[in-house]
């Protein structure tokens, strides 16, 4: 990896140095309507005109572009919000639907579910450590008319940190390269919970002069690691609850144990390009089709290590030191597919796909007279396609996908219609028709603890949900959803298994209702800014456990001051979720399991924060969790593990236009 690493940085700085930056114009379908932040660049201190290196004066703001996977466009934003604050943590995207554990770089439980999926194929499974896992959908493009940089730091807990440093430039218009790692490692209050992370992605983006041609690429390479220590003991918990002086220091806390941790690694090669058939433009519009072709290849495995075998938890083991358990995914994906886009009949998208996957292990198992396989291997072929176009005020996007042959049946429909009511007000309705198998761990898992190994045939998890959205800046933005799930799968702990893991499969309907409020409440340089949202499980309760309310409260200043080359936010965020059966956390799968015993929950969390922006770099310092001492020591991210104590954090965001 440091090779790599090496190697790409050479590559991009010689390229840095021979950069065209003349000033470029924005696609055809920019929409300005996503110009909602202040041209940052224009107060940029100029270099003089002899010296060397002059930047690019004619260079806005909204020419530094990031495109998604799915070609929708946004600009490069330095302003500073609370939004802004909202997303500065280890996986840089507002956490408010999931609670972090103790140490940055765990898990996180999720307090909210959306169970809209237009998956074909089971998912690999140690869902817990997959939060900071960069998927296809999370690496973005990029066309920039100089060179761009950002660079974010964060301090950790207890000899650590977060750095995530960016870079990207066109060498042309037509070539665009970006180059990026996210590298952590935090050692945590608690003994034996040291995190690492490092997270590599590199893309490509380039496009003929004429337009016709256009490739993608991108591969991401990351690893994982974190020590488990099982949490506290049950003996412990009441010395953490009653705030004993002497249990203040976390590290005396004796854990279950010291000697085991998990990695999750995995790599993909990712390259998609199109050819434009037919590209002519006339009276009507646009009138092109065009042809295209994606290859992906993804390899991961994940891998739970522990020098001696722990029963208490985990049960029977058939070794007693030295356990080692490490599963493998192979998944290659190639599709073809064909588009035709007219400026009156809209985007019309059709597509055949190939997958190819292996999952499993290298030996095979027979536990109480029955084998248990090693691999699920095959083969899948399947069709798809896609609708979009712009009616008036109406906006109509849908997909579908279907498994038409191979080892795993698999489908899904989804579609939305959105209107524009005025320029502040949009209304949204949304459907969601999904049913695939269910992730790969719940089918097949071997371990050297004996209970860790099953194979099963479950039914494919069959979902359904309905969406509305209204946003308004004026009034409230709601955004409520109602989800149907047959067949839902889960880990769960019971008597009958004497009380060790296994997953299960819920043969009746759940229902699943969501309702979320957000509004800004200005006074001033004062503001108020609510997020609540409101859930309950209709039928399922059990099998899907939540909390009824989720509710986060900031309350914060902003000014300009030295004549505006300082802009300052300070203020109070209030987070609360009600108290409820809390998912547990099984360290040995990397999942989290139903729980039907103990509620936690019901604790409130105080941030104080001071944030400053100077020029193109924000500042961030916070007190988190100021009011652990005073409010009670019952807080805890899943049972047995507790919640964040009382810490100041700083970091810093810093933005470079060359």
């Amino acid at each position: 990896m440091n090779r790599i690493v090496l190697v790409l940085f050479s590559f991009f700085t010689m390229s840095m140095l021979t950069a065209q930056v003349n000033p470029i114009k924005t696609n055809r379908d920019f929409d300005e309507r996503n110009l909602n932040v202040n041209d940052t660049l224009k107060d940029r201190a100029r270099m003089k005109a002899g010296g060397a290196g002059v930047k690019n004066l004619n260079a806005k703001i909204e020419m530094y572009k990031i495109i998604s996977k799915d070609h929708d466009t946004i600009i490069v934003d330095t302003t500073l919000t609370i939004y802004k604050d909202y997303k500065f943590n280890y996986l840089r995207r507002d956490n408010f639907d999931v609670l972090p554990f103790s140490n940055i770089g765990q898990t996180y439980n999720t307090l909210s579910y959306n169970f809209g999926s237009n998956a074909l194929m089971p998912s690999f499974g140690a869902r817990a450590r997959h939060f900071n896992f960069i998927e296809q959908e999370d690496v973005n493009y990029y066309y920039v008319p100089t060179p761009f940089t950002e660079l974010m730091y964060k301090t950790a807990f207890e000899q650590g940190q977060l750095l995530d440093a960016f870079f990207t430039v066109n060498t042309s218009k037509q070539f665009n390269f970006s180059i990026a790692y996210k590298g952590m490692r935090s050692l945590g209050r608690y003994q034996h919970i040291l995190t690492s992370s490092g997270n590599f992605r590199f893309t490509i983006n380039y496009i003929t002069k004429n337009g016709r041609y256009n490739v993608r690429a991108h591969t991401v390479m990351q690893d994982l690691l974190n020590e488990e220590n099982g949490g506290i003991l049950d003996e412990d918990v009441e010395n953490f609850k009653s705030g004993n002086p002497e249990f203040l220091d976390r590290s005396v806390f004796d854990p279950a144990f010291e000697n085991a941790e998990s990695v999750l690694k995995g790599k993909r090669f990712h390259i998609e390009h199109n050819y434009n058939l037919v590209q002519q433009k006339d009276s009507t519009g646009n009138n092109t089709l065009s042809i295209g072709n994606i290859i992906t290849s993804e390899e991961k495995y994940y891998q739970y290590t522990q020098t001696a075998a722990y029963g208490e938890l985990f049960g029977d083991s058939f070794v007693s030191s030295n356990l080692k358990d490490k599963v493998t995914l192979t998944d290659v994906y190639a599709e073809a597919n064909a588009k035709y886009q007219h400026k009156t009949l809209g985007e019309l998208k059709f597509n055949i796909g190939y997958n190819s996957f292996n999952y499993g292990y290298n030996s095979l198992v027979s536990l109480n007279e029955e084998n248990i396989t090693n691999r699920l291997k095959g083969n899948v072929i399947s069709v798809g396609g896609g609708y979009k176009n712009v009616i008036g005020k109406v906006r109509l996007q849908g997909k579908f996908g279907v498994n038409i042959s191979g080892d795993f049946d698999g489908n899904f429909l989804e579609g939305q219609a959105k209107y524009n009511l005025n320029d502040s007000t949009s209304v949204l309705a949304s459907l969601n028709i999904n049913s695939k198998a269910p992730n790969y761990n719940t089918l097949l898992y071997q371990s050297d603890y004996i209970n860790y190994n099953w194979q099963n045939g479950f039914d494919n998890i069959e979902t359904k949900q309905l969406g509305f959205q209204f946003k308004s800046k004026k009034w409230v933005d709601l955004a409520l959803d109602y989800t149907s799930i047959n067949n839902f799968t889960y880990f769960e702990k019971t008597e009958a298994n004497n009380n060790l893991l296994k997953p299960n499969q819920f043969t009746d309907a759940v229902n699943y209702f969501r309702l979320k409020l957000s509004k800004e409440l200005r006074f001033g340089k004062f503001a108020l800014n609510n997020t609540v949202r409101y859930q309950k499980v209709l039928d399922g309760e059990g099998v899907l456990n939540v909390p009824e309310i989720v509710t986060r409260n900031t309350l914060y200043y902003s000014s300009h001051f030295f004549e505006k080359a300082l802009f300052l936010q300070t203020g109070v965020t209030f987070s609360y979720f009600s108290s409820y059966n809390m998912n547990g956390y099984d360290p040995l799968l990397a999942e989290f399991y139903v729980q039907n015993q103990n509620e936690y929950g019901g604790f409130p969390r105080l941030d104080f924060f001071i944030n400053a922006k100077i020029q193109q770099t924000r500042i961030y310092l916070k007190a988190e969790h100021f009011n652990s001492a005073f409010t009670g020591y019952n807080y805890y991210s899943a049972p047995n593990y507790p919640y964040r104590d009382f810490a100041i954090r700083f970091g810093i965001v810093w933005n470079f236009f060359l």
